[in-house]
C-alpha cells in the first residue's frame, strides 16, 4: 500500500510540474510575442514623434492648423474608427467583459491620430498611443491563434504592459501598470509572468532592436529620514492627489461639455484647436504645447515658473477634452514635476527631489496604479529616495478619490470605508451614484 501510494506521489508530482512547466513556456512565449508587437510599433511610434515634433520646432506656423488636424483627426475617427474611439477603455472593458472585438484599425488609427496633434502642437502624450496598439496587436494576435475567452484577457494585459514598457522604457513598471490599472485595490497574479514578459521583451525590442533611447532625470541628492522633511513630504503628496483629481475631473467635464454643447466631432476639435490657440497667447509661451519634457527637464535643472503645472494642465485638458488623440501620462510627469518644483521653493527642499515625486505622485493618483508608479520612481531615479516615492504614491492615491482618466476603471476595493461601493463600479458609474448621506 505504502509503495503504491509513492508511485501515485510521485506520478502527480511529475504531471504538476509538466503542467507548470507548459504553463512557463506557454506564457513566455505569447507574452514574448505580444512584447515583439508592442515594442515594434512604440519603436515606430517614438520615431515618428520626434520627427513630427522636430517638425513643428522648426516650423512655428503649424499652430494655426491645430483646428485643421483636430478636424481630420475626429473625421478620421468617424469615419473608420467605430469602438475604437473608446480607447484606453475599450481594453479595460474588453479584459473584463471579454465580449467585443478589439479592431486592429486602433494601431494605425491612434498612432496617426496622435502624430497629428503633436504635429499642430496639441498638449498630449504618448501612454494612451502605445497601449492601444499594445492591446489591437494583442487581440489580433489571441484570434489568429484562437485562444480561449480567460488567455485572451491575460493577453490584452500583456498589450498594456507590452506597451507601457516598452513606451518609457520601465519594464517593472510595465508589468504591474497592466494588472494594477484594471481595478482599483485588486491585482490578479495570474497574469503576473505573461505580462513581464510583454514588458520585458517590449522593452528590449524598443531598445536593443530597434535602437529607441529614453529620456532619464536626474536626482543627486535625496534626503535622509527626517521627521521635518517627512512631514513636507507628506503635504506636497496630498497635493500632487488633489492635483490628480484636478486634472481627471476637468478633463473629463471638458469632454462632457464639449460634446454636449458642438455634437459634429470635427467641428468640436477645431473648436478645441482655435482655443489652444489662444491659450498660448493669454500664456504668452509655447512650453506647453506637446509631450512637456523640456518642462521636465528644467523642473530637474533651473525650475520653472510658479504656475507651470497649472498652465501645462490646463492646455492639456482642453487638448484632451476636445478629442485629440494622445495620451495623458507624460503630461501628467510634467505637470508633477513642475508642481515639486515649485513646491520645493515654499517647503525649502532639494528641487529635483520633489520634482522627482511630484513626476510619479500625480501620475499615480490620476490612474489609481501605487504599485506601478512606486517602481518607475525607482527605475527612473534609483532607490535612494524609496521611502518617500511610496509615501508620495500612496498618499497621492488617496487623495485623488474614486477619480481617474480611465472612466472604465473598475472600483475593486473603496478607498474609504466611509465611501461604501456596490460590486462591480466602475469610476464612471461612481459619479452618477448619490452622495451618502
Amino acid at each position: 500500500m505504502k509503495r503504491k501510494y509513492e508511485r501515485w506521489a510521485a506520478l502527480a508530482a511529475r504531471r504538476s510540474q509538466l503542467a507548470l512547466w507548459s504553463t512557463f513556456v506557454k506564457w513566455v512565449i505569447l507574452g514574448g510575442m505580444v512584447g515583439l508587437l508592442a515594442g515594434s510599433a512604440s519603436a515606430l511610434f517614438l520615431a515618428s514623434l520626434n520627427a513630427v515634433t522636430q517638425v513643428r520646432l522648426e516650423h512655428a506656423w503649424l499652430l494655426f492648423l491645430l483646428p485643421a488636424g483636430g478636424a481630420l483627426v475626429s473625421g478620421m475617427y468617424m469615419r473608420y474608427g467605430k469602438s475604437s474611439s473608446k480607447g484606453n477603455n475599450l481594453i479595460l472593458e474588453q479584459i473584463r467583459q471579454g465580449n467585443e472585438a478589439i479592431p486592429l484599425r486602433m494601431a494605425p488609427l491612434v498612432l496617426g491620430g496622435t502624430l497629428i496633434t503633436h504635429l499642430f502642437g496639441g498638449s498630449a502624450g504618448r501612454e494612451g498611443t502605445a497601449v492601444q496598439m499594445g492591446g489591437s496587436l494583442a487581440d489580433a494576435l489571441g484570434r489568429w491563434l484562437r485562444i480561449g475567452p480567460l488567455d485572451r484577457r491575460i493577453l490584452l494585459m500583456c498589450g498594456i504592459s507590452g506597451g507601457f514598457g516598452s513606451i518609457f522604457g520601465t519594464p517593472l513598471a510595465g508589468t504591474v501598470f497592466g494588472l494594477e490599472v484594471i481595478a482599483i485595490g485588486l491585482i490578479s497574479h495570474k497574469a503576473l509572468l505573461p505580462c513581464f514578459a510583454a514588458s520585458f521583451t517590449g522593452d528590449l525590442v524598443a531598445s536593443r532592436l530597434w535602437g529607441v533611447h529614453h529620456i532619464h532625470y536626474q536626482v543627486d541628492v535625496f534626503p535622509g529620514m527626517d521627521a521635518l522633511v517627512l512631514v513636507k513630504v507628506i503635504f506636497a503628496s496630498i497635493l500632487f492627489g488633489l492635483c490628480s483629481l484636478l486634472f481627471s475631473e476637468l478633463t473629463h467635464y471638458l469632454k462632457r461639455n464639449f460634446t454636449a454643447i458642438i455634437r459634429n466631432p470635427m467641428l468640436k476639435s477645431a473648436a478645441g484647436g482655435l482655443i489652444i490657440i489662444a491659450l498660448v497667447y493669454i500664456a504668452g509661451s509655447r512650453d506647453y504645447l506637446g509631450l512637456g519634457l523640456p518642462l521636465i527637464s528644467s523642473s530637474f535643472e533651473d525650475g520653472v515658473s510658479p504656475f507651470a503645472f497649472l498652465w501645462k494642465l490646463i492646455f492639456t485638458a482642453f487638448t484632451l477634452g476636445a478629442g485629440f488623440q494622445g495620451g495623458e501620462v507624460t503630461p501628467l510627469f510634467a505637470i508633477g514635476a513642475s508642481l515639486g518644483s515649485t513646491l520645493a521653493g515654499v517647503l525649502h527642499l532639494y528641487g529635483p527631489f520633489l520634482a522627482s515625486l511630484g513626476f510619479i505622485a500625480v501620475f499615480c493618483g490620476a490612474t489609481n496604479t501605487p504599485l506601478a508608479c512606486f517602481i518607475m520612481g525607482i527605475e527612473l531615479f534609483g532607490s535612494g529616495g524609496a521611502v518617500y516615492m511610496f509615501i508620495a504614491c500612496i498618499i497621492s492615491y488617496l487623495f485623488s478619490g474614486h477619480s481617474g482618466i480611465y472612466s472604465s476603471q473598475l472600483i475593486g476595493i473603496s478607498k474609504s470605508a466611509l465611501l461604501p461601493v456596490p460590486e462591480g463600479t466602475t469610476l464612471a458609474a461612481a459619479k452618477e451614484q448619490p452622495a451618502p448621506k
